[in-house]
């Protein structure tokens, strides 16, 4: 595929006609009345991609990301407030890709972490201040599992990524340290990780105890994982909430055939609600959305039901366990 109009096709095959031109909004659909309503405190997504005019494609990668900083409005649409970098695309156009992808981002005021122009931007937290001065403050990461290549290390001079070699106890030092040098008291603390494949619920026991240590000895409250083009299981560890695998919420996949069992179509909208002080979990309310002609809805009940079983059956095995709510909610229990 060499240009986005080919994914358009695929899609409008897959679903019917998309409308042309649209607004910058067209893609967010019914996930604009749901922020809306529910006002969180941050919008955090993981962006996979390049946002770039940059034609130095990565050498040796098989598939290159990027999309045009015109259409950075597409993510202002819907008020982001973070975009974590630490990925195994936002180097697909190169260290010119990258500081170009940095610009326009923070020329819409959108935060970000997990990249950057050294190793120092790349380790600094994206910090969204809160009212009565507390903030929430975003590390993130990316790991070699995932797809991200050592060479993308951000180093002293060097841009990069936020690089994480493996899961070792020398591993989680390394994120204590990064931490413990922003952290203030008061702040919510999450780990934003890029790690593991595209495909499957399994959640190794050293993924499991790299975010048990992180929440016990790094000092994270909450652990975003992603990269998983599907939602796997969620887990509670000394009342911090670990989410392992979020899917993707906004893909262009729509149409490409492969992998159907796993019902990538479908993706999760994560409203978790923490305790100010001490980052404990206090509620997680999920609404299940569906990706139909490029455009995010309301799954319609069937793909709840499907949705709220598989996760209930992944969670069983880390201890949680979900319900569906009256209002095609998913809610943690």
């Amino acid at each position: 595929m060499r240009s986005a109009l080919g994914y358009v096709e695929l899609a409008e095959a897959a679903a019917g006609p998309i409308p042309r031109p649209v607004a910058f909004d067209y893609v967010w659909g019914d996930a604009l009345a749901e922020l809306a309503r529910r006002h969180p405190s941050a919008r955090i997504v993981n962006l996979e991609t390049a946002v770039t005019r940059s034609d130095e494609a990565w050498p040796h990668k098989g598939i290159h990301y990027r999309m045009h900083p015109d259409n950075v409005p597409c993510l202002a649409a819907a008020h982001i407030d973070c975009c974590t970098l630490a990925n195994n695309h936002v180097l697909d156009w190169g260290r010119v890709g990258l500081k170009e992808t940095l610009t326009a981002l923070h020329d819409a005021n959108i935060r970000t972490a997990g990249a950057g122009c050294d190793a120092k931007e790349a380790q600094a937290p994206a910090t969204v201040r809160q009212a009565g001065g507390s903030a929430i403050q975003i590390f993130a990461f990316g790991m070699p599992s995932s797809g991200v290549p050592p060479e993308w290390q951000a180093r002293r001079t060097k841009a990069g990524v936020n690089w994480v070699e493996d899961l070792s106890p020398r591993s989680v030092q390394a994120v204590a340290c990064q931490i413990s040098a922003h952290w203030r008291p008061g702040n919510i603390v999450i780990a934003s990780i890029h790690w593991g494949g595209n495909w499957g619920y399994e959640i190794s026991d050293g993924e499991r105890e790299f975010a048990h240590q992180l929440i016990e000895k790094a000092g994270v409250h909450l652990i975003h994982g992603h990269s998983s083009h599907h939602v796997k299981a969620i887990e509670v560890h000394r009342g911090k909430l670990i989410l392992y695998g979020c899917g993707d919420l906004l893909n262009d996949y729509e149409g490409i055939h492969g992998y159907e069992s796993f019902r990538g179509d479908l993706s999760l909208m994560y409203f978790p609600t923490v305790d100010a002080e001490s980052g404990a979990l206090l509620g997680l309310s999920m609404v299940p959305m569906q990706m139909r002609r490029l455009r995010i809805q309301r799954a319609p009940s069937a793909a709840v039901e499907w949705l709220w079983r598989t996760l209930d059956r992944e969670c069983s095995r880390l201890g949680t366990r979900i319900a569906r709510e009256a209002d095609d909610t998913l809610e943690l229990t």
